[in-house]
């Protein structure tokens, strides 16, 4: 599998696409590419899903593979800082979808700080930080149904 198998989609940012951002997320953590796994797990939360795809049932939005993803990087593997990937793709994030998406953003650093605490932020990068509770509302707002549900479950669970 290569990055082919993303851009074959075009355009479109369907369940066809989710399900193969999964897929070679998977298939580039298999062979020890984190930082390039968790940009896919990444794309996968870009696409554009309405909630009632039949995808959905079997491979839910992946904010728990995405903290598994952050939790389980060998210390030798370099992943750079999601923390600061994500904060600053939430600030910078554009159309379509914008706040779908930039709340989506900011779910994934709230993770990113839950898994790894001693990753630090940006301190250059001035944005006000948002709190749990207003991403979770923020979710409810421009997600899909029981998506705020999903990540609150994953980023109040103990540290893996």
């Amino acid at each position: 599998m290569h990055a082919g198998a993303l851009t074959a989609h075009g355009e479109a940012r369907d369940a066809d696409f989710y399900l193969t951002a999964l897929t070679y997320g998977h298939y580039l953590w298999q062979r020890g590419l984190a930082a390039r796994a968790t940009l896919c797990l990444d794309r996968a939360l870009g696409a554009d899903l309405g909630g009632d795809e039949p995808v959905l049932r079997e491979w839910p939005l992946p904010y728990a593979a995405m903290r598994w993803f952050l939790a389980h990087t060998p210390p030798e593997i370099f992943i750079g800082n999601p923390r600061v990937h994500f904060q600053h793709l939430a600030d910078r994030m554009n159309e379509p979808r914008r706040d779908q998406r930039r709340w989506r953003a900011w779910a994934c650093w709230a993770l990113a700080r839950a898994t790894r605490p001693e990753w630090p932020c940006d301190p250059k990068h001035r944005v006000v930080e948002p709190s749990l509770d207003e991403i979770a509302a923020r979710l409810v707002h421009h997600g899909i149904a029981g998506e705020a549900a999903l990540w609150r479950s994953v980023v109040e669970t103990r540290p893996l």
